[in-house]
């Protein structure tokens, strides 16, 4: 399981650029894809073209929960980063991650390899 960041995902939906070419290679060979409510609502803030959210939802195989398990995740890994401010929301994205046993992919690996997440090759 591949789990979407909000950046990979922005970045995915621009033809043309890394991103973009790394989703297609994942969908051609059906890797399962998945994005935490987390990282979908920091999506769905946008901005957006009309189509993206519905465009975004069909690439996606679940949009997974975030629930207790993964808030608890989240906070040892805000607590053992050192309580870094406008790090929350990755070490909430991460906890998804981390709790689903599945990889990241992010445009921004320096904000989660510090947590310990398994980073998606691109």
């Amino acid at each position: 399981m591949i789990h979407l960041d909000t950046s990979f995902l922005i970045r995915a939906l621009a033809p043309g650029n890394a991103e973009d070419a790394t989703l297609r290679r994942w969908l051609d060979a059906r890797a399962p894809l998945a994005m935490s409510t987390v990282a979908w609502t920091e999506f769905l803030c946008g901005p957006l073209e009309p189509a993206d959210a519905g465009l975004a939802r069909g690439l996606l195989r679940a949009v997974v929960p975030y629930g207790l398990a993964e808030a608890a995740v989240a906070a040892r890994l805000y607590n053992d980063g050192g309580r870094r401010r406008g790090s929350l929301a990755d070490c909430m994205v991460a906890a998804c991650a981390v709790t689903a046993d599945a990889e990241l992919a992010t445009s921004n690996p320096r904000d989660f390899a510090r947590l310990g997440v398994r980073l998606a090759a691109a």
